[in-house]
């Protein structure tokens, strides 16, 4: 078990807060159908759903032009 002091705790759901606003912020402007789902995803799961998030975005913006 890891031991976690409050302030801890509220470093790491502040970055986990960031993370899920920047995602859903990104995705809503951006128009992604699926905004909401990102940001949730990104909270939960970090560090893996915001790399993917922005690989996914950048690939598909390349697409496009």
């Amino acid at each position: 078990m890891i031991d976690l002091t409050r302030g801890e705790i509220a470093a790491a759901l502040a970055i986990w807060t960031a993370a899920f606003v920047l995602v859903w912020w990104h995705a809503d402007r951006h128009g992604s159908r699926h905004a909401t789902a990102w940001g949730v995803a990104a909270f939960l799961a970090a560090g893996f759903v915001v790399p993917v998030y922005f690989v996914r975005y950048w690939l598909r913006s390349r697409v496009k032009t």
